[in-house]
């Protein structure tokens, strides 16, 4: 049997951790060659090696995704390296909380750059190659699908308190995803939302309180979640735990192969039954 992604190109950020590192080992296992993005070059090199390792083809592309030039360099990598480009996943991100009495000017366009204006420029630089591709292929009596998975959250369908930018910034990223669903149906692009429920991440695992941070561009911003609050937020997942990365992966994943041709423009929560 062959693998459903042969041949296939994607490119996704935030690769190097996490979810994303999930998403792209998953892609690469069946048969895409890949494009690791990540703020730390060791991370993204990790990665793309250990795609390489397994028999796989990867490159790195490190580099901030809100940086005016990283998404056409984003785009180059696949199409210098690999000679196309088929999917794109929107995944790069993090969270920066406060009620909003407390959110500052910094924290708000921090979290809309990283997770509305940096997918809406990696989307606008891949749309020439895009559109040419589409010429191309239709010139030439050819069905090409490509695919767009845009990673949003129950705080973006939902809302949630502590969270007005990321929610936000979340509902704004499934807006675009439906927008671009239908701009691009034409091209035989399937454009998706992915919305995650509580994952198990090293940001969601790491305890408030202590002094557990991640570094944005010199900033450092601490991370983690009330373990007693993360107990409680289990008990009311339908399916009783929070996701793993693996299986935030395979979300993904369902909008990237062949059986999701004929979907376009919808948003899929991965949360275990919560809604």
């Amino acid at each position: 049997m062959s693998s459903k992604l042969e041949g296939k190109v994607a490119i996704v950020s935030g690769s190097g951790r996490g979810i994303g590192r999930e998403i792209a080992l998953k892609l690469a296992a069946d048969g895409a060659a890949l494009v690791i993005n990540d703020l730390d070059a060791a991370v993204a090199e990790s990665v793309t090696q250990e795609i390489i390792t397994a028999g796989g083809r990867a490159t790195a592309c490190v580099g901030n995704v809100t940086a005016p030039e990283f998404a056409a360099r984003f785009i180059e990598s696949a199409l210098s390296t690999f000679g196309r480009l088929d999917i794109i996943v929107n995944n790069a991100g993090y969270t920066w909380d406060n009620v909003i009495q407390k959110m500052s000017d910094e924290q708000w366009d921090a979290i809309m750059d990283v997770h509305v204006t940096a997918p809406f420029r990696i989307l606008r630089a891949a749309s020439e190659y895009f559109r040419r591709a589409a010429k191309e292929e239709a010139e030439k009596g050819q069905e090409v699908f490509r695919k767009v998975v845009n990673i949003s959250s129950v705080s973006g369908v939902m809302g949630n308190a502590g969270q007005a930018n990321y929610s936000a910034a979340k509902s704004a990223i499934n807006g675009l995803t439906k927008a671009l669903a239908k701009e691009w149906g034409r091209y035989k692009i399937n454009v998706n939302s992915v919305a995650f429920g509580l994952i198990k991440t090293r940001l969601t695992e790491a305890t408030a309180g202590d002094d557990a941070t991640i570094n944005i561009s010199g900033q450092e911003i601490k991370v983690g979640v009330n373990q007693q609050l993360m107990k409680n937020l289990e008990t009311m997942i339908p399916m009783g735990r929070a996701g793993t990365p693996a299986e935030a992966a395979g979300a993904v994943y369902l909008f990237c192969i062949p059986e999701s041709n004929y979907i376009s423009g919808q948003i899929v929560i991965c949360g275990g039954g919560r809604p």
